[in-house]
């Protein structure tokens, strides 16, 4: 480990970084400077004297992960990625919130090299780090510290915490005793409408102290990096639970003009107020000033810490087993050791049931498999039959009781997925999508590799009524971008959809049945997003497409369509998405051009004329009553949906 940076070094890199959060949102007339400025010291000693990170290669399994859970300073961050080697250049920081750059608005994975989640809506960072650090504890528990020994360190504000999400969050944290995580609470009292005292009056410590943190108050030494260095260094040092370091900070300072204002918050300098702070600051007044011999200094001081760390962890795990290994590399299912589960054809099986048989199956192929639900492990399928549970005295379990607490846990799987190493299933009923729809939105958008299972996935719910049973969750999941939504007919495509969501780059949601279903299928409507499972003699006068437990119905309606000398085609369509990016002369094998087309499936008829032209769905709320009749009272019968496609047919006249 080299020596720390000479003091004029962390001076001028204090007053750097807050002369480039000035300039970047005054040239992009855009942006939050005021937050950046107050922790730019903290940042500093962060990057330069605590962390364990290597800007030569970000993506090192055993660095320290940093997370801005308050995206909106992400200027702070794309500054210490510049000021530290990352390949952030000052044309980048010039180019802040530009189309094209690689410093938006926001911290995004994937798209700037150091940055570890995508931030910005307040709290999921928070709560991706706690995933993180769960993940770290876990594999350090499995493999031992030679392997995996690092640190999460996540800065929030105000807003991060008022947020529902952080309460969950920090609750299991707690309950988790994840040592390994530091959280620093940027302590500024402001927020965008003004001081926090409009609307908030908790006691973040106590709360915390409640949680079961550890919590130190550091006061106003925001400025001062012996002190931020000693709380810090403390902070991992301490085990038994993790750690909230309270820091009073003054957003905009040391701004003349607007330090402890709400108006340094989100409303960029002036000109006039940029000079005025950096002639306080003691540097130039010129734009994206930086002193060329500081800034090297600092990487060169990063480049050899991170180095030598990552010298050392390389050198011990040169020969990690085939388990190390496959953790973070993920064979594909067609190098699984274990084949899909097989379901008697004459059996009738719900596939909430028959994912949990397919999860067992593959645990031993899946070392990184890490399953669990918000108390409703055993309804959802999500319930590993030989796994103990995750504790904090038993970290190595792979059975997460997750509690009532959805919108933290779909952020604690992001998390967990973006760590790496882990390979994060976690489940509810659907219709509580809505509390996890944050969490699915950025999974989507960073790619994370997490598989959300959601089951009870319409009106055959039954009598918990309408509160219980989803009707435009199915509608509302497949309009996020990169986001597979798979919604299974029998248990055979379920079998084969857990394999394809295992072999996905991104977030995969399984849409699952309470009821059971007749197996209707071989599974292989599953790999490029539809097949047909029933045809006809001759060529089809309608094709029937169907989703999840409507399969059924549609074979049904075609038989008895077929007794009228009708002949319909059914076609399982589990992944609409999938079946759209294929090719137009495979699709139309599918879907004949010209042949009348309807669609049924127990929910909202939302985007369906994609592909039918009339679709029998679920355009209102359900109600309470036994499944079955839900279902029948609401048109998801054989006799409706006969009586809609014959109507279809005389309608064309076809």
């Amino acid at each position: 480990m080299t020596t720390r940076l000479q003091a004029n070094d962390d001076r001028l890199a204090v007053a750097m970084i807050r002369g480039l959060a000035m300039d970047a949102p005054l040239a992009a007339k855009s942006g939050h400077q005021g937050t950046a400025m107050a922790l730019a010291p903290l940042g500093h000693v962060l990057y330069s004297r605590v962390m364990k990170h290597d800007p030569l290669k970000p993506l090192w399994s055993d660095r320290d992960r940093f997370i801005l859970s308050n995206g909106h300073s992400s200027i702070l961050q794309y500054a210490l990625l510049f000021l530290n080697g990352y390949g952030v250049e000052l044309d980048d920081l010039r180019a802040f919130r530009q189309w094209g750059s690689s410093t938006p608005g926001h911290p995004e994975r994937g798209h700037t090299p150091g940055v570890e989640v995508t931030t910005g809506p307040l709290g999921q960072g928070f709560a991706n780090a706690v995933g993180m650090a769960m993940a770290e504890r876990h594999l350090r528990t499995r493999f031992g510290a030679d392997y995996c020994d690092h640190h999460t360190f996540v800065i929030v504000g105000d807003g991060c915490l008022m947020e529902g999400i952080s309460h969950e969050a920090a609750s299991l944290a707690g309950h988790q005793q994840l040592e390994r995580l530091i959280c620093v609470f940027d302590d500024n009292k402001v927020t965008i409408d003004g001081s926090t005292d409009l609307s908030c009056s908790d006691d973040v410590a106590q709360r915390f102290a409640a949680y079961g943190w550890n919590v130190v108050q550091l006061g106003d030494v925001a400025d001062d990096l012996d002190t931020l260095e000693q709380a810090l260094l403390a902070a991992k040092a301490h085990t038994g639970s993790p750690t909230l370091l309270i820091l009073r900070t003054h957003i905009g300072t040391p701004s003349p003009d607007l330090t402890d204002k709400p108006e340094a918050h989100g409303n960029p300098f002036t000109a006039a107020h940029v000079t005025a702070t950096k002639k306080v600051m003691g540097i130039p007044d010129e734009p994206f000033y930086v002193d060329a011999q500081v800034v090297e200094n600092i990487r060169t001081h990063a480049r050899q810490r991170g180095s030598a760390a990552r010298a050392t962890h390389e050198a011990a795990t040169r020969s990690a087993g085939d388990e190390w290994r496959n953790m973070w590399a993920q064979p594909p299912s067609d190098q699984w050791q274990s084949t899909a589960p097989l379901f008697d054809p004459a059996t009738s099986v719900a596939t909430r049931v028959a994912v949990q048989k397919a999860i067992d199956a593959s645990l031993t192929d899946v070392p990184g498999l890490i399953v669990g639900a918000a108390d409703l492990t055993g309804n959802t399928g999500t319930k590993l039959s030989n796994a103990k549970a995750m504790s904090a005295a038993q970290p190595d379990g792979r059975q997460v009781y997750y509690g009532i607490r959805e919108h933290a846990m779909g952020a604690l799987a992001v998390g967990m997925a973006l760590h790496g190493g882990i390979l994060p299933v976690v489940g509810t009923f659907f219709v509580f999508a809505d509390y996890m729809r944050p969490a699915l939105r950025l999974a989507a958008l960073s790619r994370a590799k997490a598989i959300f299972v959601f089951s009870h996935d319409s009106v055959g719910v039954g009598e918990d009524g309408p509160t219980h049973q989803p009707v435009e969750q199915l509608a509302s999941l497949r309009v996020i971008p990169g986001l597979r939504v798979v919604r299974p007919a029998d248990a055979n495509e379920t079998a084969r959809a857990w394999r394809q969501a295992c072999d996905h780059d991104g977030p995969t949601a399984l849409i699952l049945s309470r009821q059971n279903t007749p197996i209707v299928s071989d599974g292989s409507a599953i790999e490029r997003g539809a097949a047909i499972v029933r045809h006809t003699d001759g060529s089809p006068r309608v094709t029937i497409i169907a989703t999840g437990t409507e399969v059924a119905v549609a074979v049904a309606a075609a038989d008895a369509l077929g007794e009228q000398n009708i002949g319909a085609r059914v076609v399982s369509m589990p992944c609409p998405e999938l079946f759209a990016m294929q090719d137009p002369t495979w699709r139309a094998h599918i879907l004949p051009v010209g042949v009348p087309t309807i669609s049924i499936e127990a929910g909202s008829t939302f985007g369906w004329s994609t592909f039918a032209d009339d679709a029998v769905g679920i355009d209102r709320f359900g109600a309470s009553a036994p499944g079955n009749v839900a279902l029948n009272r609401l048109g998801i019968s054989v006799d409706n949906l006969v009586n809609r496609t014959k109507d279809l047919l005389d309608a064309l006249g076809a």
